[in-house]
């Protein structure tokens, strides 16, 4: 039980502790990682057997915050982490994503990473430190990693950037950034900016970069000093080159006609006979087979590839006929659903988004629990993705990783263009929903989102659009690809997501599935995207140029008061009875908050103009001097009570009601009737003095 430590410092003296030896020493590799008084745990498991049945690699990555390590639990009936959370599906993307192309070639074993959060002191995020131990993990375990990887996250405030910038820090930043990648390269980034320009975005990269070297460094001369060998028997042994040439020699002829079919359904038709015809040929049935049928398809898949690939270096075409920088055929129509407060259908290719906006009170905002305490999201958006979309039957349920993660880019990407609730007091929810998929569907959530806010009439800062970026590398050449198909994701070397307007960037989420992407690619990236996005927001402003001057009558109305702190009690009446009267006589949804904001929400402007009359009349204050006109509450031998304002009372005694003497009140007036008062004295317990007399002697003088 010997604890062996190596620590690393990186920006402004912020140390990295990595420790293992102590705990879960039956794992292929365990570790813990400190920073401040953050720690997590992490343990990486595999089944190092050969596997012979995937051409995929089988991992998992489980990444869970323990509510215990901020000293809280959770809100509950069970007090016990159950399904993951938002963040924590994120998260574990964010580890995966980089992780997965890091291991050796022929990999295709079992793995499980497992993170947990236990100690978080609310200042360092534990976000880059999770991918930071899980690298670590691997890196000391016997599990074939090629070489280690390490994570960062870069915030900028006033210009200036920030390694690991402090969760206070985050707030005040203008740009955050999420990157992993090696000693040599960078594997991937999630962004999201302030309208940042390119330029500032590379050199955030590259900021971030160096401190991932520092780290990577640290891990290699970890592994040598307590790192396991690491143990290749699991690895599948390369591919005979008999079984390329047979394969080969049946797709040639038929590769260019087959791959060269714009359509995406008819390509897939045609692929799916000349698998059928490999098959048949290769693994006839009721003979012995000659080949392994795993390795045909996989040759086959390789070949597949390796032609399209050719064809986009030496031709400068892709498969449905677009060169390099082509944008798909675009199509928007505004206002398609009559009843939702705004929709529109963004159509780009064979990709399809039916956005749709939904506005409401306080009520509807998305509320989540984390370490940091309980919150209410005022704008979120949530992506569907149903088997239907490609063609296929297929799992139809609660959103999956995938979906909640390209929810969140979409989500963010528009972020900075939702305005300030004091302007727009609404909480806002889009829904993308994906009817047709081939590539970058995330995107079209994106530019579809955008057009169904200007369609609800939000008053957005600035309209934005998204394009994903596709690469092709070999060697010294390459091709960066525009609006990139569903195949030229699977082929490709890059998948880099941007957006933002003709000015700035808002989001950009980048993987990289091999090393040697330069920042002088990257930089080409940037500008070829620029260029791509500018086209498809002018698409967008051409069929709506601003966003609309009216509400959907089916939109909710809503107002907003300011009333002072020591009124909310008057507002809410007695164990609520004030408020809920109000909502019972005018049908409007009411939300006051701890600092006096008052959010009235209400079906039709009748409701929400009689809401507020309410409201203000009790948080109105009573002035002296002023008149006022009210119901008789309550007559009294030496006086009346008067209702000058909602809930509020005062006294006009039996002397200050008229010009001539009255014994009997009761004679004159009844319980109900409305006089008209003045205001003569309003003392220190608040108790208000009124006169009809000095009204009659007002009138008289006019």
């Amino acid at each position: 039980m010997q604890r062996k430590t190596i620590s690393v410092s990186i920006g402004d003296d912020k140390e990295i502790t990595f420790e293992t030896g102590k705990i879960a020493r039956q794992a292929n590799g365990a570790v813990l990682v400190k920073s401040g008084e953050t720690v997590l745990f992490t343990s990486a498991c595999a089944n190092l057997k050969p596997n012979t049945t995937n051409d995929f690699l089988p991992m998992t990555v489980d990444y869970r915050e323990k509510f215990s390590s901020a000293g809280k639990t959770l809100g509950g009936y069970l007090k016990r982490e159950g399904r993951p959370s938002e963040r924590e599906i994120l998260l574990c993307r964010l580890i995966d994503r980089p992780i997965r192309p890091m291991f050796e070639e022929g990999y295709f074993c079992e793995t499980q990473i497992l993170v947990y959060v236990w100690s978080y002191d609310g200042v360092v995020s534990p976000d880059p430190l999770a991918l930071c131990a899980a690298s670590a993990a691997l890196v000391i375990s016997d599990i074939p990693l090629i070489k280690p990887i390490s994570a960062v996250r870069v915030g900028r405030i006033d210009g200036k950037f920030i390694i690991n910038p402090t969760m206070l820090e985050q707030e005040e930043s203008d740009l955050d950034l999420l990157m992993a990648g090696t000693e040599d390269a960078v594997l991937m980034i999630e962004g999201y900016c302030d309208f940042l320009t390119e330029e500032e975005v590379l050199q955030a990269i590259d900021f971030g970069h160096s401190a991932i070297k520092k780290i990577c460094h640290t891990l290699s001369e970890w592994q040598k000093e307590v790192g396991k060998p690491k143990n290749r028997e699991g690895l599948r042994p390369p591919i005979a080159d008999e079984v390329y040439s047979a394969v080969n020699e049946i797709v040639e002829p038929m590769l260019e006609k087959t791959l060269r079919i714009f359509d995406k359904l008819e390509r897939e038709t045609a692929q799916s006979a000349m698998k059928k015809t490999v098959m048949e040929t290769l693994l006839p049935e009721g003979e012995e087979p000659k080949y392994n049928k795993l390795e045909v398809e996989t040759v086959l898949k390789k070949i597949q590839a390796r032609y399209l690939r050719q064809m986009v270096l030496e031709e400068g075409l892709r498969c449905d006929g677009r060169k390099s920088t082509d944008i798909r055929p675009i199509d928007i129509e505004q206002g398609v659903l009559p009843r939702v407060h705004g929709s529109s259908l963004f159509t780009r290719g064979e990709t399809q988004a039916m956005a749709v906006c939904t506005l409401g009170g306080e009520t509807m905002a998305q509320r989540y629990e984390s370490l940091d305490g309980d919150g209410a999201r005022r704008f979120y958006l949530q992506y569907t993705f149903p088997p239907f979309s490609v063609g296929e039957v297929g799992r139809s349920g609660p959103p999956g990783r995938r979906e909640i993660g390209h929810g969140k880019l979409a989500e963010r990407a528009l972020q900075y263009s939702i305005p300030e609730q004091e302007q727009f007091p609404y909480i806002i929810r889009l829904e993308s929903n994906i009817t047709e998929s081939n590539g970058s569907s995330s995107m079209a959530s994106v530019c579809g989102g955008c057009l169904a806010l200007m369609n609800a009439g939000v008053p957005i800062s600035r309209p934005v659009s998204g394009i994903a970026m596709g690469l092709v590398l070999e060697n010294d050449r390459h091709a960066i690809l525009s609006d990139i198909l569903g195949i030229e994701d699977a082929l490709g070397d890059m998948d880099f997501k941007i957006t933002g307007d003709h000015d700035g960037i808002t989001a950009f989420q980048m993987d990289i599935k091999v090393e040697g992407i330069t920042v002088e690619i990257m930089r080409k990236a940037l500008e070829q995207a620029k260029q791509g996005r500018t086209h498809i927001l002018k698409k967008m402003l051409d069929v709506a140029p601003t966003h609309a001057s009216e509400m959907s009558e089916h939109a909710p109305r809503i107002e907003t008061l300011q009333v002072k702190q020591s009124q909310i009690g008057t507002v809410i009446g007695p164990g609520g009875s004030q408020i809920r009267d109000i909502v019972a006589k005018t049908g409007a949804q009411i939300d006051i908050s701890d600092d006096g904001i008052v959010n009235i929400a209400s079906p039709n402007r009748e409701g929400l103009e009689e809401a507020v009359r309410i409201i203000k009349g009790l948080t109105a204050e009573a002035e002296i001097g002023k008149t006022y006109t009210g119901p008789i509450k309550k007559i009294m031998d030496f006086g009346c009570f008067v209702e000058i304002l909602p809930g509020k009372d005062g006294l006009c005694h039996i002397s200050e009601f008229d010009n001539q003497r009255i014994d009997d009140l009761k004679k004159h007036v009844k319980e109900g009737d409305k006089i008209t008062v003045k205001v003569l004295d309003i003392n220190q317990r608040g108790q208000i003095k009124l006169s009809r007399k000095a009204v009659l002697a007002d009138s008289n003088k006019s």
